[in-house]
């Protein structure tokens, strides 16, 4: 299809300033862009140090949301995962609790001005309060080689599903994943990161770099081309957000629903880490699941949570910038 014109765009643009519960990424609050298409609403979020370049990615899932709408799913019910900030272990159980009981969690570790044993008590934390569920750490590519494997010999313990980009690069997570098996620690690699930065998504498969990767509709330019990614890698994924309102998450769950097979819980039930949404019914987790619908903000809640008149400036001028970079093209 061919690109929208910017006027069309920005006709159907709101950019919202949400709140978070706790600190998430170093941020207290997320902003993001909303745009109404012909298809539906779509959100246009990437974070705001990323480039035009990167961001180019994020508009093209965006106009695919708004513009041409979903691939037919194969499942209405997606089951998803809570998400543990980098906070205190005594904060675990709060964090949790709006997510109910959930089969996965997935735990951030590695938090810049963090120590090891503070990522051990969150995530014994954790099992503390749901000895049952399967964990997973993400270090966002904070750990070096030795740091890696002297924390995953610790957290195996807790028995972790998976270490999500535990080190940077597809070179370090392939040397790690070698070394885990050298020493017998069950503990598999997932490639975050590695996928969705990298100018090849398919190199990490290529490198036997990791058992499992991370997908998610907006870095990887929508959801038709993550599921091509995820078929030509030929390895198992998991869907993840990138801490989205309710409108961002519908284009998660549409790819978690159109992928063949759905071996694990997705990274779905971020919204719960915001302290409002755009929509009064948000995409928030049930008994661990998220069932498929479809997410239209409420007028009142685009109004109330609007951003300041600056940056409203700030992300109309960002996503002109980013759609001349390819305007005129077809995706």
């Amino acid at each position: 299809m061919i690109l929208p014109a910017l006027d069309e765009l920005l006709a159907g643009s709101r950019v919202v300033a949400l709140p978070l519960r706790v600190k998430f990424r170093g941020l207290l609050v997320r902003e993001t862009m909303l745009l109404e298409g012909p298809a539906g609403w779509a959100e246009f979020g990437p974070f705001t140090e990323y480039d035009d370049a990167e961001a180019g990615r994020w508009l093209r899932a965006a106009i695919e949301a708004g513009w041409q709408g979903f691939p037919t799913p194969v499942r209405n019910r997606i089951p998803v995962n809570a998400t543990v900030p980098a906070v205190a272990a005594a904060q675990v159980a709060e964090v949790l609790r709006p997510f109910g009981q959930v089969p996965a969690v997935k735990i951030k570790v590695a938090e810049p001005g963090q120590n090891l044993q503070q990522d051990v008590a969150r995530v014994a934390a954790v099992r503390a309060v749901l000895p049952d569920a399967a964990l997973r750490v993400d270090s966002n590519a904070g750990w070096s080689h030795l740091e890696a494997l002297e924390a995953l010999r610790r957290l195996a313990d807790f028995g972790l599903e998976y270490a999500e980009q535990p080190v940077p690069g597809i070179d370090g997570l392939a040397r790690l994943r070698e070394a885990l098996a050298g020493e017998r620690i069950p503990v598999l690699i997932a490639a975050d990161e590695s996928v969705r930065k990298e100018t090849d998504p398919l190199a990490v498969a290529r490198a036997g770099a990791a058992d499992l990767i991370v997908v998610k509709s907006a870095p990887l330019g929508g959801v038709r081309n993550a599921l091509e990614i995820v078929a030509r890698a030929g390895l198992p994924a998991v869907v993840s957000s990138a801490l989205d309102s309710s409108v961002g998450i519908r284009a998660g769950l549409a790819l978690a629903a159109a992928l063949p097979e759905l071996r694990y819980a997705c990274g779905l039930g971020t919204v719960s880490l915001l302290a409002a949404d755009v929509w009064a019914q948000p995409l928030a987790a049930q008994d661990g699941a998220i069932d498929v619908r479809e997410a239209v903000p409420d007028a009142d809640l685009l109004d109330r949570f609007a951003a300041p008149p600056d940056r409203v400036a700030w992300w109309r001028a960002r996503l002109g910038r980013v759609l001349a970079g390819f305007e005129g093209t077809r995706i």
